[in-house]
C-alpha cells in the first residue's frame, strides 16, 4: 500500500482519498480508523434513567416501536439513534446488518443456522435469536469467513 502526503498551507481542509481496485480487509481498517469508527460509548435510556453504555458490550440494537434499542446482557437500553447513523459510527469489523431492523456485534454470535427459505437464524451468546434477511446473508457469510471457496 502506498502512502503519500501532501502538505500546502493555500488547503482549505483536510482531504482523504483512497485509491483502490478493490475494498479489502486492510483498506476498510483504515477507513475505520479515519473515520474514528471507535465509539467509546452511546448513552440509553431507561425510564428516566441515563445508562453510559459500551459497544462491545452490546449484543445487539434493533428497532421496536418506532425507538432503536441497544440490548446487552442487562436488558434493553432505549437510543437516540438510528439504526443508520450506528451503523456509521460502529467498527464495521465488529457490527453488522442482519436485515433492516437489527445490527448485530460479531463477537456476541454463538451459532447460526440455515432456515429453510434462504434466511439464517442466528443465535446470540445470550440464547436469544435473530434472523438475517436473504439481503444480508452474503454480508454475514462474508465477515464469519463462511464464503471461502475450496480448492478442488
Amino acid at each position: 500500500m502506498k502512502v503519500l502526503l501532501d502538505i500546502d498551507r493555500d488547503y482549505k481542509e483536510t482531504k482523504v482519498i483512497i485509491e483502490t481496485p478493490t475494498l479489502d480487509a486492510s483498506v476498510q481498517e483504515v477507513l475505520d480508523f479515519i473515520k474514528g469508527r471507535d465509539t467509546e460509548f452511546l448513552v440509553g435510556k431507561v425510564d428516566e434513567m441515563q445508562h453510559i453504555l459500551k459497544p462491545q458490550d452490546i449484543h445487539f440494537f434493533h428497532t421496536e416501536n418506532d425507538s432503536v434499542l441497544a440490548v446487552n446482557a442487562n436488558g434493553s437500553y432505549k437510543l437516540k439513534e438510528k439504526l443508520y447513523e450506528l451503523e456509521d459510527i460502529l467498527p464495521s469489523n465488529k457490527f453488522i446488518r442482519l436485515s433492516k431492523s437489527v445490527i448485530a456485534n460479531l463477537h456476541e454470535l454463538s451459532r447460526f443456522e440455515a432456515s429453510f427459505n434462504g434466511t439464517l437464524c442466528v443465535y446470540f451468546k445470550s440464547g436469544v435469536k435473530e434472523y438475517v434477511s436473504r439481503t444480508y446473508v452474503s454480508a454475514i457469510k462474508d465477515a464469519l469467513k463462511m464464503n471461502r471457496r475450496k480448492n478442488g
